[in-house]
């Protein structure tokens, strides 16, 4: 029997299982989806190139004569199949990502803004080097402080090497449950495509627990946008073109200061800065009361749903059917709250399939994701400007 062969279709036909069926609940197993299934999940490919690869690595050996050898070589067509599944499912998405458009955003926007949808996947980069994220034409600027808690108070400056000017700008938030995390983790993907597009692209750190709690983590959010509006243009930015973003917990921040533009209870010591936005862009976001207040003390609203007002800007909001963190039932009522309640865009994509951190790697999800981010931006610039 071959052992190399059989651990390796054990492990990968295991992280199958959580990316394919994805049970969300109980808590274990959501959280064992996570963390065995959501990698595999947005780059199924590079488990079937394992599993062919060694199947016939075992072939070649001659170790696939016994009936344990067999069972295993069935278990890993199973496992392909599963993956081609998951395949699928992310190649697909940017079907979802039209409907969604079409029907969040005023008729005849595909007509204004001319932003195809389908274009031309980096196949090459999404099948051999997901995890690759540099382009040649973008340059990054690291650890720009922006307030006086340290590196948790730094941020990064994303822009095209020739630094076009009066650039819009994505200022974005990390995700981590307001315990872990960093600016250099998440959305790389969507950072490096509009640096590469002439935006100026911002990824902040904040304070994270138990150094800080709510709001601590939404002062440095407000701090990082009122840098940019004070900041940016040295960067190349217009700061009148503003769209915040995040993932996860971060979304739950961009989300929160899209809804409170120069709220002096978020900008102690800063109440006159200028914290409005364009629009928020939210991924795969926790949106309900602040987990970890203090006991004894009332919790603060339901974030960001609580906030909500019938000015509130633009949202672009994606979340994945088999998220186990944040459900996509919490994202659901939330899309739907803003949509009751503003008078501007509400975009609300569910992605089949697809699990919490879905845009740590180029998948053909996540471009289909990113497409449609170009398309909300680009219509909501083109009616600011009418």
């Amino acid at each position: 029997m071959p052992v190399g062969y059989l651990v390796t279709t054990a492990l990968i036909t295991w992280c199958t299982f959580f990316a394919v069926v994805a049970p969300r609940r109980p808590r274990l197993l959501a959280n064992m989806s996570f963390w065995f299934g959501m990698l595999i999940n947005e780059v199924p490919f590079l488990g079937i190139y394992f599993l062919v690869a060694s199947t016939a690595l075992a072939a070649a050996q001659g170790d696939l004569q016994t009936t344990g050898a067999r069972m295993t070589v069935a278990v890993a067509a199973l496992a392909t199949i599963g993956l081609t599944v998951s395949a699928w499912r992310g190649v697909r998405s940017d079907v979802a990502v039209g409907r969604a458009l079409d029907d969040g955003l005023r008729a005849g926007w595909r007509e204004r803004v001319r932003a195809p949808l389908r274009r031309h996947r980096p196949w090459a980069r999404i099948l051999l080097l997901p995890g690759h994220m540099r382009r040649r034409d973008v340059t990054r600027v690291r650890n720009i402080s922006y307030g006086d808690a340290g590196r948790r108070n730094l941020l990064d400056v994303y822009r095209r090497r020739d630094a076009p000017g009066n650039a819009p700008v994505l200022l974005y938030f990390h995700g981590g449950g307001y315990t872990s995390g960093a600016k250099s983790r998440e959305a790389r993907p969507l950072l490096y495509r509009l640096a590469s597009q002439g935006w100026v692209c911002v990824s902040a750190n904040y304070r994270l627990r138990p150094e800080t709690t709510f709001p601590g983590h939404q002062i440095d959010a407000k701090k990082a946008i009122a840098w940019v509006h004070e900041h940016g243009p040295e960067y190349g930015a217009d700061p009148s073109r503003l769209f915040v973003a995040g993932s996860s917990a971060g979304s739950n921040m961009a989300g929160l200061c899209a809804l409170t533009p120069n709220d002096p209870a978020f900008q102690p010591g800063f109440e006159s800065s200028d914290t409005s936005v364009t629009a928020a862009i939210c991924l795969y976001g926790y949106y309900g009361h602040y987990f970890g207040d203090p006991p004894n003390e009332p919790p603060p609203p339901p974030q960001p749903q609580g906030y909500i007002h019938p000015e509130a800007p633009p949202f672009f909001i994606a979340h994945g059917t088999r998220d186990g963190l944040g459900t996509v039932e919490g994202a659901r009522h939330f899309a739907a709250q803003l949509r009751e309640a503003s008078t501007n865009p509400v975009v609300y994509v569910e992605l089949p399939g697809a699990q919490h951190s879905f845009d740590i790697v180029h998948s053909p999800r996540f471009d289909a994701v990113v497409d449609g981010v170009e398309a909300f931006t680009a219509t909501v610039l083109l009616t600011a400007e009418h």
